[in-house]
């Protein structure tokens, strides 16, 4: 095929490196970015305490890293971005072994993902309403995980078909629906995506904060869509993922998105944490009515209070895993019971 497509005259294409630079630094900005939330929530805020939701985004990232290096030794080093006919013969079933190793890896991920956010909504929403409903979404994330991951690991029967299917003739093995398969972790994972999504703004509404608080907290869930949109524009590349004929070329799109879903979706994660750190930062920009009519009042005491009231931190309402809780949690003793 390599010498027929050649003769044709058959352009050269190599998108590997736009796949390297992506893969790359979102990989680390998204590293760096959950190690920093980690340091801060450790040692810089009010409780000191790393919850059960940065804990899981941990795990997430400590995949990352292999992930990392999977996609680009494995990926990009055998062959994705190219066409199927420039490269030698050994490298599809190469390229084939490290593309079904990072698709579990994704899928693992994702689940740690959403299973982070249901366990920060549960901390942040504290009426029993929504409690059970995040339960519920949680426990779905890690069963969804769970069937996706042991389903992805026997979709091939003997499981190194996967590979040797592209080397061995006649076939000496089979596989499912592919198709199907992609289809229905990529639409479910959209569909728990939006849920997640609506969800925490519905509830907002009904908390009892200041209009600038709230808008800051709309915008950070807002922000939250960019995986939605990442999550359909990979569920459109999994359309034909069962029926490629140039795999190294045709999955260069399944490959990008995927490894972008996850990092965003990691970095949405440490949305909240970012929030507070710039408001740390600049204080007069991000700081609501509340806080400046707080602060204005602790000025006004100044020359009554005690050296120890006097010397209070001006951060009194922050948006954070903490704060953002106590406000909710006291706003929902007037609406959920």
């Amino acid at each position: 095929m390599n010498l027929t497509q050649t003769a044709c005259g058959r352009p050269y294409r190599d998108e590997s490196g736009q796949y390297t630079s992506m893969n790359i630094a979102s990989g680390v900005v998204t590293i760096l970015l959950v190690i920093v939330r980690l340091l801060f929530k450790r040692y810089l805020s009010d409780n000191g305490q790393i919850g059960p939701d940065d804990w899981v985004i941990f795990a997430a990232i400590v995949i990352s890293v292999p992930a990392i290096v999977i996609n680009q030794v494995g990926l990009v080093g055998h062959g994705i971005g190219k066409d199927i006919w420039t490269l030698p013969a050994p490298e599809l079933p190469l390229f084939a072994k490290f593309f079904f190793i990072g698709e579990v890896f994704y899928l693992v991920q994702m689940s740690l993902v959403k299973l982070s956010l249901s366990l920060f909504y549960l901390y942040v929403f504290p009426g029993p309403n929504i409690r059970r409903l995040l339960i519920g979404t949680a426990v779905f994330n890690i069963v969804f995980g769970v069937v996706f991951v042991i389903t992805a690991m026997t979709q091939c029967v003997p499981l190194d078909y996967y590979w040797a299917q592209y080397y061995d003739y006649p076939p000496k093995g089979r596989c499912f629906d592919l198709n199907a398969f992609a289809w229905a972790n990529a639409g479910l994972g959209l569909a728990v995506d939006v849920w997640m999504i609506i969800l925490p703004l519905i509830q907002i509404k009904r908390l009892n904060l200041h209009w600038k608080k709230k808008i800051g907290v709309v915008v950070m869930f807002i922000l939250g869509t960019f995986v939605s949109i990442i999550s359909l524009l990979r569920l459109k590349s999994v359309i034909f993922f069962a029926e490629l004929i140039n795999p190294t070329w045709d999955q260069w799109n399944v490959a990008w998105w995927s490894t972008m879903e996850v990092n965003i979706g990691i970095i949405c994660t440490c949305l909240p944490t970012v929030r507070l750190i710039l408001q740390r930062m600049f204080p007069k920009i991000l700081s609501s009515g509340d806080e400046q009519s707080n602060d204005a009042r602790l000025s006004r005491a100044g020359g009554t209070a005690s050296r120890g009231e006097t010397q209070r931190p001006t951060f009194l309402v922050e948006l954070s895993t903490t704060t953002l809780a106590t406000d909710a949690r006291s706003s929902y003793k007037h609406f959920d019971n």
